[in-house]
């Protein structure tokens, strides 16, 4: 049994994508439709940056839309993967618009308009330094609920963006806010880390990039995804175009349930997680969450080949 998965905000990188794109017209005229439905080049940020330009929020969503999309299509269309013997789809943040597109439930053209919107929302809901995002490390999340609880009797906001894995949680909020979690953390013997973000994204700060999304994804067309889709919000699979689109638009300011999202798979017998798109993040996530599994990051043509040789065993 078999779950895709792809990758949210932080896996990106100049350059990725590059070896695809050199060796597959496929993948060329993917960068190109990407290009002209931006009307910028999309693609020369990806392949050449400059950084600085790609970790902007609104050209880092579609640009990783793109390359999990391109690595999808060489491997369905240029390897004739089969993917019949999947039964999920799941991607963490924006990796669930990737997971959409793959599952033939909203279009690839569609798909980069909203998360470019979506990554302009996100970034203007919040002034520049106002927010700010922290990882807990080898803390359980009921510890750092009741951590946050004691916190949030104050004014401000800290709440729990990403349930990521046993032992790593994001918090994000009011940067005042966040100081002091982690003092607290840092009393309790907790280690946790600034992250280098330009927003406090999944909390409720991002109510206001929701309510500018809320009438995109509305008017967008969804259908009916081809594949069970995992979504973040509720760590289970969602069908129903029009309740994934309530989903979308509450995703953004709501918790990445991923370490649940994992655990729900496996308790489904999911033993082989693929993942596809830049870095390998997600596959370390899962390692760390459940156990006797197999974990597959694809990120070159010869990813691919040991993909394949894998699973005809």
């Amino acid at each position: 049994m078999n779950a895709l998965l792809f990758p949210g905000q932080g896996s990106q990188i100049v350059g990725m994508g590059l070896e695809f794109y050199k060796n597959f017209n496929l993948v060329k005229n993917i960068f190109k439709l990407a290009d002209d439905k931006l009307n910028y080049p999309i693609s020369k940020i990806i392949l050449e940056g400059p950084e600085s330009e790609l970790q902007l929020t609104q050209n880092t969503q579609p640009a990783i839309l793109t390359v999990s999309y391109s690595i999808f299509k060489v491997l369905k269309e240029e390897f004739n993967f089969n993917f019949n013997d999947f039964n999920y789809f799941a991607g963490h943040s924006l990796g669930e618009y990737s997971a959409l597109v793959c599952a033939n439930a909203i279009s690839f053209e569609d798909a980069l308009y909203l998360l470019h919107e979506r990554g302009k929302a996100m970034q203007e809901a919040v002034p520049l330094g106002d927010g700010s995002m922290i990882a807990v490390l080898g803390a359980k999340i009921g510890e750092v609920k009741d951590l946050i609880n004691v916190i949030n009797k104050k004014d401000g906001i800290c709440e729990i963006a990403n349930d990521n894995a046993e032992g790593q949680v994001i918090l994000s909020g009011n940067k005042e806010k966040m100081k002091s979690i982690q003092q607290i953390l840092k009393d309790k013997k907790l280690k946790s880390i600034p992250l280098k973000v330009s927003a406090p994204f999944h909390c409720s700060l991002m109510k206001p990039a929701a309510e500018i999304m809320k009438d995109k994804i509305i008017s967008t067309k969804f259908k009916d995804p081809s594949f069970q889709i995992i979504n973040n919000v509720t760590a289970r699979e969602q069908k129903n175009p029009e309740k994934i689109k309530n989903l979308l638009i509450e995703q953004i300011y709501s918790t990445v349930r991923w370490r649940e999202s994992i655990i729900y798979m496996y308790s489904n017998k999911i033993i082989n997680f693929v993942e596809i798109g830049p870095g390998k993040v997600l596959s370390g996530m899962v390692k760390r969450t459940v156990k006797d599994v197999n974990c597959f990051s694809i990120n070159s043509i010869t990813d691919i080949k040991n993909l394949d040789n894998e699973f005809k065993k």
